[in-house]
Formats: structure tokens, C-alpha cells, sequence
């Protein structure tokens, strides 16, 4: 792959899902990332954002799942190996980060191995026992079926399921008007 390829970072779409599962596909087998099934990421094509070679390819994804008000999660983050180390990565999160500002998030959180990545970029480890959220977010957030929000909330529960990464916050600042 040439490096003066042209990448640019855009919406997902439908057609980009099987492209997304195939890439993940390494990752899921290193156990960097949990698989998912294909309804999900269909279902979750409103959250992800792809990188794209100047030839159509897909070549990166990651989400910006909202969890409540003011927080989201980074999740689903990753780079087809052919493109690593070329910082398409780093552009996936800045445009996830400015998405999450659209939103008006002011707090990022990921659950990750790459936790080098993540702190060039701002975000710092959580600490096992420290209150992420208010109380009153936490009793509602307790009401999601959604397991990364289960992560998030560090419940029991999944903690059999976890693959031993990091929680991870970010500060991200007040939404522009």
C-alpha cells in the first residue's frame, strides 16, 4: 500500500459490514477484540465510522456508542494489518472524539489492551473501585441489557467474560454550538 494513499474517514454503510467483519476477524482470533455477530453490526452500522483507501477499500472502523447524557464509549476500533503504524487509527478516534462532541459528550470511555494508544490520545486507566458516574446514572445505567455498559459499571457479572483490558476515561470538554 502506498504511503501517499489518499484515506478518508466516513459514515459506515450497510455495504461496508462485511468488510468490518472481515477485518475484525484477526483481532478476534488474538483476543484483542470480542467477535461479533453479523445482526449486531448491522444493527450497529449508525455508530461506526470506516476508513477508505483511495481505492474503496475498507480499511479501519470503530464506533461511538452513546451510553447516557454526557458519556460514550469508543468501541470496536481497528486497522486492517496491511495498514498499520500509518496513523489511521489515530484518525479513526479524533473523528470518533469530534462525533462524540457533536453528540455533546463531555466523557469517552473504551475498554482496551492498546492502552498506550489510547493515553496518547488523552484517556487514562480507571481505577477498579473509583465511582465513574453519579449514583442516580448508575441505578439507570444498571437497567441496560448492553454489555458493554455492564463493562463499563465493572459488574460481576462480566467479569468471567472479560478479556483482562483496560477501562479506560477521557475528559473530551463541552459540546460546540
Amino acid at each position: 500500500m502506498p504511503e501517499s494513499a489518499e484515506i478518508r474517514i466516513r459514515q459506515a454503510r450497510t455495504s461496508d459490514v462485511a468488510a468490518i467483519a472481515a477485518l475484525m476477524v484477526p483481532l478476534v482470533e488474538r483476543r484483542i477484540l470480542l467477535g461479533k455477530d453479523l445482526v449486531d453490526l448491522y444493527g450497529a452500522v449508525p455508530e461506526f465510522l470506516v476508513a477508505e483507501a483511495s481505492d474503496g477499500e475498507v480499511i479501519g472502523y470503530g464506533a461511538l456508542h452513546v451510553m447516557w447524557e454526557h458519556l460514550g464509549e469508543v468501541r470496536t476500533l481497528g486497522v486492517s494489518e496491511d495498514w498499520l503504524g500509518r496513523g489511521i487509527g489515530h484518525r479513526l478516534l479524533d473523528a470518533l472524539e469530534r462525533r462524540a462532541l457533536e453528540f455533546g459528550l463531555s466523557q469517552l470511555f473504551c475498554l482496551t489492551f492498546e492502552v498506550d494508544f489510547f493515553t496518547k490520545h488523552g484517556f487514562e486507566p480507571a481505577g477498579e473501585d473509583e465511582q465513574l458516574v453519579a449514583i442516580d446514572v448508575y441505578a439507570e445505567l444498571l437497567r441496560s441489557n448492553d454489555e458493554g455498559v455492564a463493562e463499563f459499571l465493572d459488574l460481576a457479572r462480566v467479569k468471567p467474560n472479560t478479556l483482562g483490558n483496560t477501562r479506560m476515561l477521557k475528559s473530551i470538554g463541552t459540546a460546540r454550538a
